[in-house]
């Protein structure tokens, strides 16, 4: 399946922004915690871009 990469930094912006805005310290790392889940799908779908491309030469 494939990944909507604009949309998982478009969730990520959001969740830091959320994070920062956090009036409490369970909503801020909840927050922080979303934030952190869709960078490691990001940087998956980095690594993976950067494995095809090295196959492909």
């Amino acid at each position: 399946m494939e990944m909507d990469v604009n949309y998982l930094l478009h969730r990520q912006q959001i969740s830091l922004i959320r994070a920062q805005g956090s009036r409490s310290p369970s909503g801020k790392a909840a927050y922080e915690s979303l934030a952190q889940s869709y960078t490691d799908r990001i940087d998956a779908y980095r690594r993976e871009n950067e494995r095809l491309v090295a196959l492909a030469h």
